[in-house]
């Protein structure tokens, strides 16, 4: 059921993707939410089907000295799509709300200055007329616990488990309000958030993509049967030998 429905959803995804470039429509969304709810399983299953000459990631390490003396919203900035591309942010500007206000890593009036500037930069990215979609992850405390524990016993998932994500897990009320300082003050009429229960991370995944295919009015683009053309004839041509060729080691 669940592979099926989500095939499905990605062959809408292309339509929606070829619409975009077609419309030359610029697509931001943004994910955000608790550390193990489900926003990167849900980025890889957009995007899996999608070209990533249309779909971008951006997905910004912590930032570097000269981007922390910018304005705060400069990096974000020049990852902002151009017309025909939609750009998914994995965490975004929203990083100063969250783990930069729980962690002590801006100032108080860094915090203040972004709770007031949020809604308006966003307000203007509307006006220049990109499309913002904002989604945010909900995972319960359980929930959340049972996934950190699967991270620190499979060796392929140690690097989703960062230090920032123990303190998020050891701050969780603290991290609770610093989400409903950013909700009342950012969930905007031009950019609202919409909240994605995260705790069964499938049905999250397929709601999600749903929605997002829902809050764009596409048309289907999909071309006329495509015949292959006949191969070029040789003409005299003759490879040369396969032995002077490096190939890999066939270990499989």
């Amino acid at each position: 059921m669940y592979e099926e429905t989500l095939s499905k959803l990605q062959v809408e995804l292309v339509k929606l993707q070829e619409w975009i470039k077609f419309k030359k429509l610029k697509v931001v969304v943004v994910f955000e939410g608790r550390d193990a709810a489900g926003k990167g399983g849900t980025i890889k299953r957009i995007t899996e089907s999608l070209s990533p000459r249309v779909t971008r990631v951006a997905a910004l390490p912590a930032p570097t000295d000269r981007e922390q003396s910018q304005w705060y919203f400069q990096r974000y900035v020049q990852h902002l799509p151009a017309g025909g591309e939609m750009v998914l942010f994995d965490r975004s500007w929203y990083n100063r709300a969250g783990v930069e206000r729980v962690m002590g890593f801006c100032t108080e009036d860094d915090y203040r200055e972004f709770l007031r500037t949020c809604p308006e930069f966003e307000r203007m990215l509307v006006r220049s007329g990109i499309i913002l979609i904002k989604y945010w992850f909900s995972v319960s405390n359980e929930e959340q616990e049972r996934r950190f524990q699967k991270r620190i016993f499979h060796p392929e998932k140690h690097w989703k488990l960062s230090p920032m994500d123990l303190e998020s897990r050891a701050r969780w009320v603290d991290y609770s309000r610093a989400k409903d300082a950013m909700f009342a003050h950012t969930d905007i009429k031009q950019a609202p958030w919409y909240v994605v229960d995260g705790d069964d991370k499938k049905r999250a995944r397929l709601n999600v993509i749903t929605h997002l295919l829902n809050m764009i009015d596409y048309e289907d683009l999909t071309p006329e049967p495509i015949v292959l053309p006949p191969r070029q004839d040789e003409h005299g041509y003759v490879r040369p030998p396969i032995s002077d060729q490096t190939f890999i080691p066939e270990v499989y």
